[in-house]
């Protein structure tokens, strides 16, 4: 048995979309609004827009705010642990001292949040290191005397 429509419950398919240059679904397309000066995590900002997975906000009047989460733990790295387990036929066990060995291993996130009028996107940036939070902090600067002009 066949369907004229392709589908066995006979809905309607859409009509289909005109391309003249005015119509409703030709102004839900963003339009180009120049090259991407800089990305932080999912968006992306030109001279104009912030290109979020969600939509697209004005720069001019957008106000950024950047806060840090960081968690530091106590770990034994993964070169005393092979040293440890390797030595203890050489050493008589005394090498499973390097297991008692911690370094600090700081890891986090940062939020990165842009409000413009009603609406708001918050990016999360995983870092490993504080040079990251640094340069994030710089981009963020950066951005904030652009939406300025």
């Amino acid at each position: 048995m066949t369907f004229p429509s392709g589908d066995p419950w006979g809905t309607p398919s859409p009509p289909a979309a005109s391309a003249t240059p005015g119509s409703p679904e030709n102004l839900a397309m963003p339009e180009p609004s120049g090259p991407v000066i800089v990305e932080i995590a999912e968006m992306q900002i030109t001279s104009t827009l912030v290109l979020t997975p969600v939509g697209d906000l004005p720069l001019a009047g957008s106000r950024w705010l950047v806060t840090d989460h960081w968690l530091s733990q106590r770990r034994t790295p993964t070169w005393a642990k092979i040293v440890a387990f390797g030595g203890i036929c050489f050493t008589a066990g005394l090498s499973l001292f390097l297991l008692l060995f911690k370094e600090p291993v700081a890891q986090g996130t940062v939020n990165v949040t842009v409000t413009s009028g009603q609406h708001q996107y918050v990016a999360r940036v995983p870092v490993q290191h504080e040079d990251d939070v640094a340069a994030i902090n710089q981009q963020v600067n950066y951005i904030r005397s652009l939406a300025a002009l």
